[in-house]
């Protein structure tokens, strides 16, 4: 008997693939030897209920959104309500031209304005001062008078649009300019809704845009959260932020602890001189960053709501639940634009604003992919909007709350980012609070270190950034970057002399002698400004009044 045997199948198995052991087959090497966040927190090949036990996370406990302590959001249906408020971050050269851009942004479907200042005016110089020579409206808007905060705001009713202003060391004379444009259009004081930055410790730490030592700095900060409970209700007063604390290199837990250590001491200095935490904790709002790393990012933002519900609760016990929600701003890390291949950024913008909603921000800014070559033109601040506008109505994202919640991945990075960030706020804690801290210069070496970490990997090849050191290529870069009105600051000079050529200067020396007077106090100072600027007192002469009885101050280096 012939027996016919079929062909033999012979099958190929990939060599690379790693499940491949079970077949009695080498186990493939993998693509690093360590497995880190972009913070260094490092990470499980297959997050599962053992890594969560690990670090004490636990689904069964996890509450809803809406519930205390918010690890899964603030508001029970998020974003089946209302979506973020798309806020894109604009300002440069003079107020007319920004004032354009504003309305540009709004009539694409922008929900709320943010306002960048030019260098001169965040630290409180007038655009003729001399040592604004060459900054006038090149990274922001100038603005040092009352008739100039009318132009920028012109035709936009403010008790239509919530405003944010990035201002700092004069915040009280930006918000009492914005004020009195809302009065002159009719609006109410108890209308009017944003945000001013005014959190002079990062400044210390980061960014440098200080003017007057610490504790008047203080002093204004909690001047503006007294008179606004009565006077403006209705605006966060502050916006403690760890965006720049990031920029400067600072990892994302170092950025959760910094961040609420700065809020702490906010806290505490309101309480010192008498108000009650009820009366000024629920304006409080924040800033945060969000990066590359896009699992950490969303876990680093339920982290923080959870450590600032906790916090809150230790120390303080309000009664008022808003006291305890941790609400916040986001703008995507502008530190991870390249100039290389820079329409890559576009990617990366995407990522990014995605981790954001992902991890529950009550707004969002977009940055532009130009952004690293020079200021953003119309066509790339469209962009950047669109994309917002895309992850909003097409992906489905929004449509649930807290879309991560309960991944294996997400809870254990959550907690681990909880524990560490309150580990770090301990050890600030220890040194006597977050200005002790920055007086010594702890944060400050703390952000160089990590600085110094990531370039290294990024030098070294370690980290790849694609078109840096990694998918690199030939390119003949053709953008146009914005350009700015090169006669800005000169039109600038000669409307300031027409502005003091038309103001009477007894009521002018009067209103600047009175603050300089109850400097030496504890008045309250914003009436004051108030009542300066309604005679026409310019934004550096104000800041001048305060100057001559608080002084200025250069923050330790760290080093």
């Amino acid at each position: 008997m012939v027996m016919h045997m079929g062909p033999m199948v012979i099958t190929t198995i990939d060599a690379s693939l790693d499940e491949s052991p079970t077949l009695g087959m080498a186990m493939a090497g993998q693509r690093r030897d360590e497995w880190q966040t972009l913070s260094g927190i490092d990470l499980p090949m297959q997050p599962g209920s053992n890594s969560m036990n690990e670090v004490g996370a636990n689904n069964a406990s996890l509450p809803d959104s809406g519930q205390p302590p918010y690890t899964r959001g603030i508001y029970s249906s998020m974003y089946r309500t209302k979506l973020w408020t798309m806020r894109q971050y604009a300002g440069f050269s003079s107020a007319k031209e920004t004032n354009e851009r504003f309305k540009l942004l709004l009539e694409r479907g922008q929900k709320g304005l943010s306002v960048a200042f030019d260098l001169p005016t965040q630290l409180g110089l007038d655009a003729d001062n001399e040592l604004s020579l060459g900054e006038v409206g090149k990274v922001g808007v100038s603005i040092s008078t009352l008739d100039d905060m009318r132009e920028l705001f012109d035709g936009i009713p403010l008790d239509k649009v919530s405003t944010s202003m990035t201002i700092n060391a004069p915040a009280m004379i930006l918000l009492a300019m914005y004020a009195l444009v809302a009065e002159e259009q009719g609006v109410a004081s108890d209308e009017l809704r944003g945000t001013i930055q005014n959190d002079i410790l990062k400044e210390y730490i980061a960014r440098g845009t200080y003017v007057f030592p610490p504790k008047q700095s203080m002093r204004l900060i909690t001047d503006i959260f007294s008179y606004c409970s009565q006077g403006i209700p209705n605006w966060n007063t502050i916006s403690i932020s760890g965006y720049h604390i990031r920029e400067a290199g600072c990892t994302a837990v170092q950025e959760v602890a910094f961040t609420l250590a700065n809020a702490l001491a906010y806290v505490d200095a309101a309480i010192a001189t008498g108000l009650e935490i009820d009366s000024f904790a629920p304006r409080l709002s924040f800033f945060f960053n969000c990066h590359n790393d896009f699992f950490e990012e969303a876990s680093k933002f339920r982290a923080a709501r959870k450590l600032w519900y906790d916090l809150m609760i230790e120390r303080y016990n309000p009664k008022h639940p808003k006291s305890s929600m941790l609400r916040f701003h986001t703008q995507v890390a502008g530190v991870s634009l390249t100039a290389q291949q820079p329409l890559n950024n576009i990617s990366r913008v995407t990522i990014q604003a995605l981790a954001a909603i992902c991890g529950g921000t009550q707004s969002l800014h977009t940055n532009s992919y130009d952004e690293a070559i020079g200021l953003p033109t119309e066509e790339s601040a469209t962009i950047a909007l669109r994309t917002q506008q895309i992850i909003a109505e097409e992906s489905g994202v929004a449509d649930v709350a807290d879309p991560l919640g309960g991944s294996f991945h997400v809870e254990t990075l959550t907690q681990q980012i909880y524990d560490m960030a309150k580990e770090q706020i301990s050890i600030i804690e220890d040194k006597g609070g977050a200005m002790a801290a920055i007086e010594e210069g702890w944060q400050q070496r703390e952000i160089h270190n990590s600085a110094f970490k990531h370039l290294k990997e990024v030098e070294s090849c370690d980290r790849k950034i694609i078109g840096v050191n990694h998918g690199t290529m030939e390119e003949n870069l053709e953008h146009k970057p914005m350009m700015i009105n090169v006669e800005v600051e000169q039109n600038q000079r000669d409307k300031l002399e027409r502005w003091r050529q038309g103001r009477k200067k007894d009521d002018v020396d009067f209103a600047l002698a009175s603050i300089t007077e109850a400097c030496k106090s504890d008045a309250n100072l914003f009436p004051l400004v108030i009542n300066a600027l309604r005679v026409d007192c310019t934004l550096g002469e104000i800041m001048n009044s305060m100057k001559n009885e608080f002084g200025t101050w250069i923050a330790p280096s760290g080093f």
